[in-house]
C-alpha cells in the first residue's frame, strides 16, 4: 500500500489530503482545510510567503497529530502565465524485445526535455525563468501508427507526443519556499487543470471534446480534451474572489464575511447579513444573483473566451470543478455563451472520480475537493520531481527528468559557459613585405568548475544539495612579439670584400625607420625586410655605394670629342670573375673592386679599332711580315706619344696625320733581328723579287725580300 500526501495551496485556503493507493484504486484517509488568515495569495500567486507557510504549517500539524511526521507532499500550481508546448520524440526499438513501463516513462520525459529545449529557443534569454509544471501524453505511436499503449509492444520505432506546460519560475519558487518554511519537501508538482482532468476525464473519455474548468478563488484553470487526448491548457485570472468582492461591495461587507455569506447562501439558498453600518438583512439566492449579475457575466465571459480560443469552437460539454463553480447561475450563463444545452454544462464533485473508493465516510463531497484529490493522483501518475542545487551560493531548482549533470544546472541557472571563458587577447595586424599578417593574442582560460569544492566537468552528475562554483576564466593577453620572433632568425651574409670580412644581417625597416631584430611590434606596423641579394645591395649596406658612381666607361677627349672606351673606369670581380652591380651575392663570396686609372695608347687604338698606321705585307727570306709606318700620332700638350705611353681618364688629346711616304727596304729591319752595325769585313746582297736592290729600294705589297751573305773578294 502506498500512502500519498497532497496539499492544494489555493488563493483562499490550503487543503491537505491523505490517500492510500492499493491495486490501482485510491482511498481518502483524511483531509484538512485551513483558510488563510489574510489575503496572502492573489490569482493563484503567493504574495506573502511567510503568511502562506503559516497556513501550511497549521495543516501539516493537524495531519501529523493523527498520522505522524510528514516530510514530502505533492502540490499543484495554478495555470497563471503558463506556457504550453507540444512536441514528439521517437526511439529505435529494433533490438529491444519488449517495452516496459520504465521505457515509456523515459520516452515521455525525453519529450518533456525536448519541450524545454524548444522553449529555450523560443524564449531565448528568458527561458530560464520557467519551470515545467506538468505534461500530458497526446499520442503513442508504434511504427507510425497510433496505439493505445506501448507496454510489451515490439517494432522498429516508438513515438510519444506530449503537451508540456511551463510556469514562471516565481510561481514555483514561491511554492517551494513556502513548503521549506514549513519544513516540507516538494515530492512532485503538477498543474491544477492537469490534476482535475486526470481524475475526471480518463483517457477513454478523451475522444470527446470536453472543457474542464477548475474555478478556484483566484484563477479559473481550463483543460480541453479531444481526439483521445488533452489538446490544450489555459487560465483566466477571474474566479471566486471576484464574486466575493462583488458581494462585499454591494452589501458593504468585510471580505471574510462576504465569503461566508457566499458559501451559506449557496448551500441554504438564503443568508442573514449585517453590513458595516450595523444594519441586518436577509438575502436570497435569486436576489444575490441579480445584484452581482454583472460580475457573474464577467466570469462566464472570461471562461468562455478562453475555451473558444483554445478549442476554436464550442466544446461538446463543459465540466466545472472547484469552489468557485458553485457561483449562482454560472452554468446557465456559460451554456448560453457557448450556445450549448443547459444539461451540457455541469458541476462535478468527488463522486465523479472513477478510481476513488466511494464507501469511506471520510470522503469529502462537492466540487471543491476534486482538485486536491486530483493533485495526489496526477502528481504520482505524471511526476515532475525537483531537486535543489546551488550555483555560486544561489539556489537553483531543476525538475528531475533524467540523470542531471553540472551542465543542466548551469543551463537552469541561466549561465552560459561560453560566456565565462576568458576573452582572447586583442590581435594585432602587421604588414610584412606587402603581406598582411594577423598576430593573435593568447587564448583566454577556461572557467573553473567546482562541485562541492572539487574540480568538475559539465558531464558530471549532480545530486540534491550539491554546490556548484563557477569561476570565470582569465582573459588572454595581447601579443608581445619581436621582429625576430615573427620571421625567425634574421639571415646573415658573410662576404670578403677587398680583403676585409663583413657579416651583415638583413635590414629591417619598420614604418620607414631602421629597426633591430629585438624590436617589439605594434598594431598596424609596416615591416620591410631588405635582404642582400646583389653586389649593389651589399655596397649600400657597407656604405660604399659611392663606388657605384665609378662604374662607368673610361673616357677622354680626342680632337675635342668625348671618347668612351668599352672598358669601365672601375670594375668588379666576384670570386675572381667579372661582375656587375646586379650580380647575385652569396654567403662566402669574395668581392674585389679595381680602378682603371690609365691605359696605353696601343690599348686605346686596339679598343677603338683606329687606323693609325699604314701597313705593307712583304716576305723576307721566306717569312711573311707586315711592316707599318705611322700615318697618325697622338699628342698631349703638343708632345707626341708613343704607343706604350699611358693615357689617363679624362685627358685631352689630339692626333696629327703624316704625309704618306713609300716603304723602302730598310724598313724591314725594324721587324727582324740583324745587327747591321757590325758588318765590317762581311759582304751581303739585297734582293727584291730576285732583283738586286739596296736599302732605299721602294717596296710594294707582297714583295719578296732577301738578304744573302757572300764571301769577300779579297782578304786583308
Amino acid at each position: 500500500m502506498e500512502k500519498i500526501v497532497a496539499f492544494d495551496i489555493g488563493t483562499r485556503s490550503v487543503v491537505g489530503i491523505m490517500l492510500d493507493k492499493q491495486e490501482g484504486r485510491y482511498e481518502v484517509t483524511d483531509f484538512v482545510s485551513v483558510e488563510h488568515k489574510e489575503r496572502s495569495m492573489l490569482d493563484g500567486q503567493i504574495h506573502d510567503i511567510l503568511s502562506v507557510s503559516n497556513t501550511i504549517i497549521e495543516v501539516k500539524k493537524l495531519l501529523e497529530e493523527k498520522h505522524g511526521p510528514i516530510q514530502k507532499v505533492c502540490v499543484a500550481a495554478a495555470g497563471r502565465a503558463l506556457k504550453t508546448l507540444q512536441t514528439t520524440v521517437e526511439k529505435d526499438i529494433t533490438n529491444q524485445p519488449l517495452i516496459t513501463t520504465d521505457d515509456i516513462l523515459h520516452l515521455e520525459l525525453s519529450a518533456v526535455q525536448q519541450a524545454q529545449f524548444d522553449l529555450a529557443n523560443e524564449m531565448q534569454d528568458e527561458s530560464t525563468n520557467y519551470y515545467c509544471a506538468g505534461y500530458s501524453v497526446l499520442h503513442y505511436k508504434l511504427d507510425g501508427s497510433e496505439i493505445g499503449s506501448l507496454i510489451d509492444q515490439t517494432g522498429k520505432k516508438a513515438e510519444v507526443e506530449i503537451i508540456a506546460t511551463f510556469l514562471p519560475k516565481v510561481v514555483v519558487e514561491s511554492l517551494i519556499s513556502a513548503l521549506h518554511r514549513a519544513q516540507l519537501e516538494m515530492d512532485a508538482l503538477t498543474l491544477e487543470p492537469i490534476a482535475a482532468i486526470n481524475v475526471l476525464i480518463p483517457p477513454s473519455m478523451r475522444r470527446l471534446n470536453v472543457a474542464l474548468v477548475d474555478i478556484g478563488a483566484g484563477t479559473s484553470d481550463i483543460a480541453i480534451t479531444n481526439y483521445g487526448t488533452v489538446i490544450g491548457y489555459g487560465m483566466v485570472p477571474i474566479a471566486g474572489d471576484e464574486i466575493t468582492d462583488a458581494i462585499s461591495q454591494h452589501y458593504l461587507l468585510d471580505f471574510p464575511l462576504a465569503e461566508k455569506v457566499k458559501r451559506e447562501i449557496t448551500t441554504n439558498g438564503k443568508a442573514i447579513v449585517q453590513d458595516i453600518l450595523g444594519f441586518e438583512s436577509e438575502i436570497t439566492l435569486d436576489e444575490l444573483s441579480n445584484h452581482i449579475n454583472e460580475t457573474i457575466e464577467q466570469l462566464a465571459n472570461g471562461i468562455c473566451e478562453e475555451i473558444l480560443q483554445l478549442n476554436h469552437k464550442a466544446p461538446q460539454a463543459v465540466m466545472l470543478v472547484g469552489g468557485g463553480s458553485l457561483t449562482p447561475n454560472l452554468t446557465k450563463k456559460i451554456a448560453e455563451l457557448l450556445k450549448l444545452p443547459e444539461n451540457r454544462v455541469a458541476i462535478r464533485g468527488t463522486e465523479a472520480i472513477q478510481d476513488l473508493r466511494q464507501s469511506t465516510g471520510i470522503l469529502p463531497e462537492g466540487p471543491a475537493f476534486v482538485t486536491p484529490i486530483g493533485i495526489a493522483i496526477a502528481a504520482k501518475q505524471n511526476p515532475i520531481h525537483y531537486i535543489t542545487t546551488y550555483v555560486n551560493e544561489r539556489p537553483v531548482r531543476l525538475f528531475d527528468l533524467k540523470q542531471l549533470t553540472v551542465g543542466d544546472v548551469l543551463l537552469a541557472a541561466g549561465i552560459q559557459m561560453k560566456k565565462l571563458y576568458g576573452k582572447p587577447g586583442m590581435a594585432i595586424m602587421v604588414n610584412l613585405n606587402g603581406k598582411d599578417i594577423t598576430i593573435p593574442g593568447t587564448l583566454g582560460n577556461a572557467p573553473t568548475l567546482l562541485r562541492n569544492g572539487e574540480n568538475a566537468t559539465l558531464k558530471d552528475t549532480i545530486a540534491e544539495g550539491d554546490r556548484i562554483t563557477v569561476i570565470p576564466g582569465d582573459d588572454g593577453k595581447d601579443p608581445v612579439l619581436t621582429v625576430e620572433e615573427l620571421v625567425g632568425e634574421v639571415p646573415q651574409l658573410e662576404v670578403l670584400y677587398n680583403g676585409n670580412s663583413y657579416q651583415i644581417s638583413e635590414q629591417i625597416i619598420i614604418n620607414g625607420i631602421k629597426a633591430q631584430p629585438n624590436t617589439f611590434l605594434q598594431d598596424r606596423d609596416i615591416i620591410i625586410m631588405q635582404p642582400i641579394q646583389t653586389i649593389q645591395d651589399f655596397l649600400y649596406r657597407i656604405k660604399e655605394e659611392s663606388l657605384l658612381a665609378n662604374i662607368k666607361p673610361f673616357t677622354f677627349v680626342l680632337n675635342n670629342k668625348k671618347v668612351e672606351l668599352p672598358k669601365p673606369y672601375m670594375s668588379i670581380l666576384r670570386n675572381h670573375k667579372p661582375a656587375t652591380p646586379n650580380t647575385t651575392v652569396k654567403n662566402g663570396d669574395h668581392i674585389r673592386t679595381t680602378t682603371l686609372e690609365k691605359i696605353t695608347v696601343k690599348e686605346v687604338v686596339q679598343l677603338l679599332d683606329m687606323n693609325v698606321n699604314e701597313e705593307l705585307p712583304v716576305t723576307f727570306n721566306g717569312k711573311k711580315y707586315v711592316i707599318q709606318k705611322p700615318i697618325k700620332t697622338f699628342y698631349r700638350n703638343e708632345e707626341p706619344l708613343n704607343e706604350e705611353e699611358y693615357i689617363h681618364n679624362g685627358e685631352q688629346l689630339v692626333t696629327h696625320s703624316k704625309e704618306s711616304e713609300p716603304f723602302i727596304f730598310q724598313d724591314i729591319f725594324r721587324y727582324i733581328d740583324i745587327d747591321l752595325s757590325n758588318l765590317k769585313g762581311k759582304q751581303f746582297k739585297l734582293y727584291v723579287n730576285e732583283k738586286e736592290a739596296n736599302f732605299m729600294t721602294p717596296l710594294a705589297p707582297h714583295d719578296q725580300l732577301k738578304l744573302i751573305w757572300v764571301e769577300s773578294a779579297f782578304h786583308e
